[in-house]
Formats: structure tokens, C-alpha cells, sequence
């Protein structure tokens, strides 16, 4: 069922049931994060591995202290000027979380989601969200209530609709250590604007096994349809059965994705995983993606567009 009603949302999360949510940068599959079974159904539901952690949400950076054990001087900085917003800090939990939430790390991912209702949910609640990608494991994320409808409406009750997600790549996420900050995943705050908060940062994204933050395997936010690197022109023995998902360039086809023909990096941000979903849905034989510029949101869009091609 989708709707707006933020009531009813609460009363199926205190339920110990699952609510899809939206948030500035994609659909999330939310439950109570203090209540192991309904983190095991949000393992269940996106048939998610066991060692990939999840995120928590909370209504305030102020309320991170609930959750976590300390919070350096540089996360301080980056939540007052970044917060609420597509950034997620990774940082010592106390024994309130899980071990279920953070694969048994001995640190949560904590993020304030910019969106109005779902940060006036989280403020009804006595407790934090934890909250993935609303899509199965491994597949596109979701940017509307209807794709969250598509892919799991059947597995859950309520789909809490806040129409279509402004940044639509997940949250960057930055760990600590020491006077370090570190950047596990690129996403929708640019390495660039936590440079000028904190000053230079330490970039390692992508793991095989066992990541130490959401979101870090190589492999991840894949179409079903296989899926290259476009490599500045399409291959000679293209067929009808083919489609391109490109920056601005027209390629001329019929099955083809322009994510801001206007050169915005915003625009194809928020467009990216639609049209990833556009492409799959057409039953074609391979999807070519062109990589944008190095630079801006073009670096979380082409994080995700190297995951979708991985092997």
C-alpha cells in the first residue's frame, strides 16, 4: 500500500514491521533498528548478505550521541554544515545497536536524512531507522514510491510516499581515524565540499567481502540486462537489441537514456537510477554506459556505473 499517512507508518514500525521511506537520495526499506527481527526481515525481504552493514537514520545530529560512542571534532564540522543531507557517518556504536545492523563491526553508518517526512517520522519514533536501499540486493536503487512498489510491494505493508528523490545517489559515507577523514563510498556530497569543511580526505571505496561501511562491494546497483563501459564509440556489431545510457550525447537509438542533456550533474544524479531501470525493463540484449566527467556528482554517478558493470 502507498501512501502519505506518517501515523500509520509508525504504527507498522512499531509493529516491529517494514516501512519503505523516502529520503533525499533514494528510497529506503526501513525498520526498527534496536529490534533484531525486523532487521532480519530487512535482510530477508532484499535478500541482502549477512556482511554487508546497514545504515542507520535518526531525526537530528544531535542524536547521534544515543547511538554512538564518541564524535570527533571533524565529524562535529562536517554535521553542522552538512546535515541534514546525502552524508553518512561512520563511527563507534554503543551496545544499543545490534551486531545484526553493523555486521558485527564496532561501528554504525549514522545519517540525517533531508527530506520532510521522513525526518518527521523519525521524530515520532523512540528509536533510530535502520535502512537500506528499498530495492532486492544487488538491483537498482529506487527513486519513486513506484519503483518500491514494483520490487517489493508485495513483501511489505506500506510504502510511505514522498515522491520523486532529489539527489537520487545514495549518501557519501566518512569514517575517522585519528585527525583522518576517510571516505569509504562517493555519493551525493561531493569528496570536493567535505575538502573544504575538514581539509584533505582519504578516499577507499570498494570491497569483495566483508566491507567495513555500507555499500563498498564491487559489484552493486546492477540492471538485470548485462551491462559495459561505453567506450567513446559503440561497438561496430551493434544490434536493434541494445541500448546506451550516456551523459548528454544522442546516440541516435531507439533504446537510449540521456541523463541531462543540459551537461546538469544534479539532473542526471536524480535521473540515473530510472533510467538504468527504463533500460533493464526492455528485455534488451546489453546496455552500454557512458562515464561523465570526473568531477562534481560525476564522481558518485560513475561509482555507480563502474559497480553495475562489475563482474
Amino acid at each position: 500500500m502507498i501512501g502519505s499517512d506518517i501515523s500509520q507508518a509508525k504504527a507498522f514500525l512499531e509493529a516491529g514491521e517494514l516501512v519503505a521511506v523516502p529520503t533525499e537520495t533514494v528510497y529506503g526499506l526501513a525498520g526498527n533498528a534496536l529490534n533484531t527481527e525486523a532487521v532480519l526481515s530487512i535482510f530477508r525481504v532484499k535478500n541482502r548478505p549477512a556482511f554487508d552493514p546497514l545504515i542507520v537514520h535518526t531525526h537530528s545530529f544531535d542524536a547521534l550521541g544515543q547511538w554512538v560512542r564518541e564524535v570527533p571534532e571533524k565529524a562535529r564540522l562536517l554535521g553542522q554544515k552538512l546535515t541534514p543531507g546525502p552524508i553518512t557517518f561512520l563511527l563507534p556504536r554503543t551496545a544499543a545497536i545490534p551486531d545484526l545492523v553493523t555486521s558485527g563491526l564496532d561501528t554504525v553508518g549514522i545519517r540525517i536524512p533531508n527530506h520532510p517526512l521522513t525526518l518527521e517520522l523519525l521524530k515520532t519514533l523512540d528509536f533510530p531507522l535502520a535502512a537500506p536501499s528499498a530495492n532486492p540486493f544487488g538491483y537498482i536503487s529506487p527513486t519513486t514510491a513506484a519503483h518500491v512498489e514494483q520490487q517489493l510491494g508485495d513483501k511489505i505493508p506500506y510504502i510511505l510516499d514522498g515522491g520523486p528523490c532529489e539527489v537520487g545517489v545514495e549518501s557519501t559515507i566518512v569514517g575517522f581515524e585519528g585527525d583522518q577523514v576517510i571516505v569509504y563510498r562517493k555519493g551525493g556530497t561531493p569528496v570536493e565540499v567535505i575538502e573544504a569543511i575538514v581539509g584533505p580526505v582519504e578516499v577507499r571505496t570498494h570491497s569483495s567481502s566483508n566491507p567495513k561501511a555500507p555499500g563498498m562491494l564491487k559489484s552493486h546497483y546492477a540492471p538485470r540486462t548485462p551491462l559495459s563501459l561505453l567506450r567513446d564509440e559503440l561497438p561496430e556489431n551493434t544490434t536493434r537489441a541494445v541500448g546506451v545510457l550516456s551523459f548528454q550525447r544522442d546516440y541516435g537509438l531507439a533504446h537510449q537514456e540521456i541523463l541531462s542533456p543540459s551537461g546538469d550533474f544534479a539532473e542526471a544524479a536524480r535521473n540515473l537510477f530510472a533510467a538504468m531501470r527504463r533500460l533493464d525493463a526492455l528485455g534488451l540484449d546489453h546496455i552500454y554506459a557512458e562515464l561523465l566527467p570526473e568531477k562534481d556528482l560525476g564522481v558518485a554517478i560513475n561509482d555507480r556505473i563502474r559497480r553495475a558493470a562489475a563482474e
